[in-house]
């Protein structure tokens, strides 16, 4: 029951809003799946300098980590009903895509996953939020990486939230960084305050 509403309240604000999400804010407590790759497992920071323990702190909310180190989007849609079993979130955060593109996975294929996983919550009725994802280039490394068009793309087909430019100013700025791929304790200090005012400003978090 407590799906269905948040389902409609979504559905209706998207409605009065044109294609700006907008939502009713998630009270502390609320049980919330990041699903990701090693950038939400927290690798190349310490425990508890990972995103969602960070994020958890800013909001309330009970943040579950669901990330991977190495995971790819096929691993992520895979992992995801298991998860959505277990812990029955009412929001969930998907940040993934950076593996594949190292890869060199078709861009058909990583969408297809992505799609997937969006269609899943959707069905469930659990709002979701889509991370931007760089793909990694030398004129990016050179003047600044900016998110893959694939994550608007589908942000826009599922209405969900988009967090575009977060991930890709943190992996812009060598400061924030352990290693070319990975932020260090002060880039995920960084990536959860700027989700954290992306969430508030849309009206998921106070």
């Amino acid at each position: 029951m407590r799906r269905l509403i948040t389902a409609l309240i979504l559905l209706l604000s998207l409605y009065g809003c044109g294609n700006k999400p907008a939502y009713a804010p998630l009270p502390k407590g609320a049980v919330v799946l990041a699903l990701g790759d090693s950038i939400t497992h927290g690798t190349g920071a310490g425990s508890g300098e990972d995103y969602p323990t960070r994020l958890a702190a800013l909001t309330g909310w009970h943040i579950i980590n669901a990330g991977v180190p190495g995971d790819v989007a096929a691993g992520g849609r895979q992992r995801l009903p298991d998860l959505l079993e277990e812990h029955h979130p009412q929001l969930l955060i998907v940040e993934l895509g950076g593996n594949d593109f190292l890869h060199k996975t078709p861009v058909e294929d990583i969408r297809a996953h992505l799609d997937a996983i969006l269609s899943s919550a959707s069905t469930a009725g659990i709002p979701a939020v889509l991370l931007g994802v760089p793909r990694p280039s030398l004129g990016g490394a050179l003047m600044g990486l900016d998110p893959d068009p694939l994550y608007a793309e589908l942000a826009r087909k599922h209405r969900a939230l988009l967090i575009a430019d977060a991930l890709p100013k943190v992996l812009s700025d060598t400061s924030l960084k352990v290693d070319p791929i990975h932020p260090n304790a002060d880039g995920y200090a960084r990536l959860a305050q700027d989700m954290h005012a992306a969430l508030a400003k849309a009206g998921l978090a106070q």
